[in-house]
């Protein structure tokens, strides 16, 4: 079993940069990839970026590529998303998730097993 906790989101201008965090309990952690999803108001929950257990891999949406970047502590237990040059179609409710999902299966809802309860971010023009 995984709790995950996300923290860090909040408002910001376009342009501008949030940081967010997502705290993990058990000591299993090092042992699942992690991913970041978001929803937006009125649309499905989309794959933003996820990284392999190690850290030695790192995936991406197209829409966030060169902008956000994702990265993992394990002696924290944390996984990291840095957002920089945010635009207004980034707002969304951010959430952290942990699975170990086959090759195919890592930009997908199902291919993680624990979500976190999110965290709000909006991007204002």
């Amino acid at each position: 079993q995984v709790q995950l906790v996300e923290s860090g989101g909040g408002l910001v201008q376009a342009g501008g940069s949030l940081r967010l965090s997502c705290a993990a309990s058990g000591r299993t952690f090092s042992t699942y990839t992690m991913g970041w999803f978001h929803q937006a108001p009125g649309k499905e929950r989309e794959f933003v970026a996820a990284i392999s257990w190690s850290g030695g891999n790192t995936y991406y949406a197209d829409s966030v590529k060169d902008r956000f970047t994702i990265s993992r502590d394990n002696a924290k237990n944390t996984v990291y998303l840095q957002m920089n040059s945010l635009k207004p179609e980034d707002t969304a409710v951010y959430y952290c998730a942990a699975g170990r999902p086959t090759f195919g299966s890592t930009w997908y809802e199902m291919g993680y097993d624990y979500w976190g309860q999110g965290t709000q971010v909006t991007v204002s023009s």
